[in-house]
């Protein structure tokens, strides 16, 4: 077996890995999920999303100035 075949085959098992974590997250989340309780709802303390709140424009005016520095 070769180098890039070694590699190649360990590349897939961390990818199949990653896949089965992502998955076994999704179901415990599922399972912690409150009845009705919408998904996408924040949570947390409102200093918290005010913090997300704020970050997110933050972000948003970086893309808009990236966006403006490459519109010609």
């Amino acid at each position: 077996m070769g180098m890039k075949d070694k590699f190649q085959d360990q590349s897939e098992q961390w990818q199949e890995q990653a896949k089965q974590k992502a998955q076994q997250a999704r179901e415990q989340g599922q399972q912690r999920g409150r009845p009705g309780q919408e998904q996408g709802q924040r949570r947390g303390k409102p200093g918290e999303r005010m913090r997300d709140e704020e970050t997110e424009r933050l972000q948003r005016e970086e893309q808009d100035r990236f966006d403006q520095d490459y519109d010609v």
